[in-house]
């Protein structure tokens, strides 16, 4: 990790005299953010733009002698998307745990929220346990987080021991309905709950869809990103509730890359259109290797890329033919 980064440790001090200018995709060089090897894989991207500056969290995995692995949630910050802050974990490295796959971050009340998960793995197993569950973080600035609360998203009577094995959390406000929060998370396809107050949750139920959901609002509707065995599907629903068949599965440009014809999954979307200095939807998503998946199928030295639309049908990214 410490030859992957070197270069961008190099630039660090001359981060931050952009401002706000406008971001330049032309200047993005690589599809690639973050390249995982036979060591370190980088996976499950989520994103937030505050006061010019991306803040991308993402699980990054390490690969251990005895077979094992270990997941940890890291975060970097760039005001361009070109040049990277060297990754900062803050989650602890123990498999008993493995906290991982943060969904997205929101604003409430005077402070960030996180929601992640964890995916237990004490015995060397190769995907999180029964035993895994989504949590929320709290940070006052985006870089420190407090302690981990567990998210009871089967409502105040359910015991932790009985909500089942559950991942991927997303949290989302109801626009018809200020102040109704959603959960969107994967069990039994994707689950649905909502709160008033991220505290007391009412199950909704399940609809079909696969893992590592963003929902984000368009034209009056939601349109939801979620990973199918390959790709990444695109429904569209009125109310947060119905969702149809997938409209899109987007593959990008896998038949391309290596690094990503393993599987290419985990696209998370934000919505700058409206920013002047960006105009666009950005996508982060992460791709593994076909060698990867076969050594570890939990991460498959993953790396995290980046794509970009104008109308959320069509994408670009750095070198499309």
């Amino acid at each position: 990790m410490r030859k992957i980064f070197l270069a961008v440790a190099m630039i660090l001090p001359v981060i931050g005299i952009y401002g706000e200018a406008e971001i330049d995709f032309s200047q993005i060089s690589s599809p690639i953010l973050f390249e995982g090897d036979h060591k370190f894989a980088y996976r499950d991207p989520a994103v937030t733009r505050h006061e010019g500056t991306f803040y991308l969290y993402f699980t990054l995995s390490e690969n251990a002698e005895d077979g094992g692995y270990y997941n940890m949630t890291a975060y970097s910050k760039s005001r361009d998307l070109v040049h990277w802050t060297y990754p900062r974990i803050f989650t602890p490295r123990d498999r008993r745990l493995n906290y991982s796959s943060p969904g997205n971050v929101i604003r409430w009340g005077d402070r960030w929220i996180l929601c992640l998960q964890t995916y237990p793995t004490p015995n060397r197993e190769r995907f999180g346990d029964s035993t895994s569950r989504i949590w929320i973080m709290r940070s006052a600035d985006l870089e420190n987080w407090s302690e981990p609360e567990p998210l009871m998203v089967k409502g105040p009577a359910a015991a932790n021991e009985d909500m089942g094995r559950m991942i991927d959390p997303y949290l989302i406000e109801d626009i018809l309905h200020p102040g109704t929060w959603w959960c969107f998370y994967k069990q039994n396809g994707v689950s649905l709950s909502k709160s008033h107050d991220l505290k007391e949750w009412t199950y909704v139920g399940r609809r079909d869809a696969g893992e590592n959901v963003t929902v984000i609002r368009d034209r009056g509707e939601y349109v939801m990103f979620h990973s199918p065995r390959n790709g990444i599907g695109v429904k569209r629903s009125k109310n947060l509730s119905d969702w149809g068949d997938d409209l899109q599965t987007l593959t990008l440009g896998q038949e391309d890359w290596p690094w990503a014809q393993g599987r290419l999954t985990a696209a998370t979307v934000i919505d700058l259109r409206a920013d002047p200095a960006a105009g666009k939807c950005i996508m982060f998503f992460h791709g593994s290797t076909k060698e990867g998946l076969a050594k570890q199928p939990a991460h498959g030295c993953a790396s995290l890329g980046v794509a970009w639309s104008d109308d959320l049908v069509e994408w670009s990214w750095p070198g499309k033919k």
